[in-house]
């Protein structure tokens, strides 16, 4: 099986292709306690760990780099949109809850098989994303949508699918006039 290396530069080229200007050190520090805005929502380590598990559980198993690419995209989309960064983490508590109601185990505690599993009986994985919605098309939206555009729109989710050259990503010429790699 082929491993496919996430990297902050994937990141970084994801958040490009939102049109976020991503510049700095993208760290969790940005969204954690005691970061600049102390009236605005704040992301605890549980909740990092929580959104890291997530990807892991959403993500092919050939990925990996998952910790660094999850961080460097999440804290560059959100680090000025206190809104979303509610959101998502109000969408994180309710995984946290949900598996903590239907498997009697809070969700960084299950094996990486039972998160799975937990994200797809609350049906994350078919509902509708709605940023309005109720507690699961909250999760589909703010985290289970996040993670997968940020995979699939970096370079190396591009190649996972077989997009030498995602669109927005440049290439040229150059990157359709030679054949898949043997």
């Amino acid at each position: 099986m082929t491993e496919y290396e996430l990297t902050r530069r994937d990141a970084i080229a994801a958040l490009a292709s939102l049109g976020v200007a991503a510049g700095g050190a993208l760290t969790w520090n940005a969204l954690q306690d005691g970061a600049d805005d102390e009236d605005g929502p704040t992301m605890s380590e549980h909740d990092r760990e929580l959104l890291q598990a997530v990807a892991v559980a959403t993500y092919p198993s050939a990925v990996s780099g998952i910790p660094e690419f999850v961080e460097t995209y999440v804290v560059g989309r959100i680090h000025d949109q206190p809104d979303r960064l509610a959101g998502m983490i109000d969408a994180l508590e309710y995984v946290d809850r949900y598996a903590s109601e239907w498997y009697d185990t809070p969700y960084l505690e299950l094996s990486p098989t039972r998160q799975e599993t937990v994200l797809s009986a609350m049906g994350a994985d078919v509902s509708d994303p709605d940023p309005d919605g109720g507690d699961v098309e909250q999760v589909r939206f703010y985290v289970v949508n996040e993670l997968l555009y940020a995979l699939y729109s970096s370079p190396t989710g591009g190649k996972l699918l077989g997009l030498e050259n995602p669109q927005g990503h440049p290439g040229g010429t150059e990157s359709y006039q030679h054949g898949p790699p043997e």
